[in-house]
């Protein structure tokens, strides 16, 4: 597809479904910390997802070149995934699904300030920058919202999920600069497998109850839904759209979460959450695009959850 025309029809549903894809796993994630032990979440999910797209991964010989380059696959896994993983599945013992959702959605702020780093002086363009100072002060109202209206608010988890935002806004730079030239199910599907073994043992150990039907059938959607289908649908997303309009979906998935935490548990809709939530949105959009409707990179944007 040009860059500069419209969505296909299969665009449309590829992006609708990656919309939900990635939008339900904090609901997930909060039904099944209620019988696993987070360590334990980790292994299931990256296993099992690992075991369903390892056929397709050997099929087209993308496993044997991701192997050559285990290293960078072994560290992108550990930014995207173990780390990421474990730190969601414990902030979520504490914090509301939709308000994880929305603190990973920050991740484009960080990707700005990492580019930044970088060297990257676009950052400081004047729409981006007030993009990311309008995105940090909504931040900053979620976390501090639930003390200024009333209630309370992990700051522990809320810092555990704005790692993990930091931490999904560098995996695209290694998979940029050190693993471009391998397949992307290949990268993937090792990530999974490799994770998923070194928390298995981690998982048996910690894991000191039997998990109810409900934290089960939520690890297995985990597994099944968010990871190996949605990889999958995202990478026919990228083939369809391109990798750089391919991303944009993931300014939806916070509303997703937001409204699926209301609805199925129940979770409160604060005032901290309704005025930053639209601040949030617009800042990462800013700084990620500097509003315009392509983004200036792919690599600004956030990856997978």
């Amino acid at each position: 597809m040009s860059p500069n025309a419209g969505f296909s029809r299969r665009g449309w549903l590829l992006f609708g479904a990656m919309a939900l894809l990635w939008g339900v796993p904090y609901l997930f994630i909060s039904v099944a910390v209620e019988s696993f032990s987070p360590p334990a979440i980790v292994a299931g999910r990256t296993l099992i997802a690992a075991l369903l797209l390892l056929p397709f991964a050997i099929r087209n010989g993308a496993l044997r070149a991701a192997l050559k380059h285990w290293p960078w696959v072994l560290a992108f896994g550990a930014v995207e995934m173990a780390g990421p993983f474990l730190l969601l599945g414990h902030a979520e013992m504490t914090l509301p699904s939709g308000m994880t959702g929305l603190l990973v959605a920050t991740v484009p702020l960080f990707a700005a300030l990492i580019a930044l780093g970088g060297g990257d002086r676009g950052v400081l363009r004047p729409a981006r920058g007030i993009g990311l100072l309008v995105g940090f002060i909504g931040v900053a109202i979620v976390v501090a919202g639930p003390g200024l209206f009333g209630g309370e608010v992990s700051l522990l988890a809320a810092g555990e999920v704005l790692l993990v935002a930091v931490l999904y806004a560098i995996a695209p730079f290694i998979v940029a600069r050190k693993l471009n030239d391998v397949p992307s199910l290949g990268t993937i599907t090792l990530s999974l497998l490799m994770i998923g073994v070194f928390y298995l043992p981690i998982g048996l150990l910690t894991q000191h109850q039997v998990p109810s039907v409900p934290s089960i059938a939520a690890l297995l959607a985990l597994a099944v839904i968010c990871t190996a289908v949605a990889f999958l649908a995202f990478f026919a997303l990228i083939r369809e759209v391109g990798p750089v309009r391919a991303p944009l979906f993931t300014y939806v998935n916070p509303v997703v979460a937001i409204i699926l935490g209301a609805i199925v548990l129940a979770e409160p809709l604060t005032p901290g959450l309704l005025l930053g939530f639209p601040l949030i949105i617009i800042g990462c959009w800013f700084a990620a695009t500097g509003g315009r409707l392509r983004p200036v990179s792919p690599q600004a944007l956030p990856p997978a959850l």
